[in-house]
């Protein structure tokens, strides 16, 4: 069963698949250049000690994306 959530939702170890981004103006442009298009996978590896911001595996390279910044971050999961 497919669900659908916020990268900022993912915890260590969930993965999921990129299904829209709804940032706008340098925000959407820096997450495009970083691979955070359509059909991408990511991985949560893990979070700061207070919660925020996260490291995600995208693309092979490790990326840290604030709460905030993920929210506008929609993905597919199984």
């Amino acid at each position: 069963m497919e669900h659908t959530l916020c990268l900022s939702d993912l915890r260590p170890g969930q993965r999921g698949i990129v299904r829209a981004l709804h940032s706008t103006g340098a925000m959407r442009r820096r997450l495009l250049d970083i691979g955070l298009v359509e059909n991408t996978g990511v991985e949560c590896l893990g979070r700061s000690p207070g919660g925020d911001p996260a490291a995600f595996l995208i693309r092979g390279a490790v990326i840290a994306i604030r709460d905030q910044d993920g929210q506008d971050v929609l993905l597919r999961t199984e």
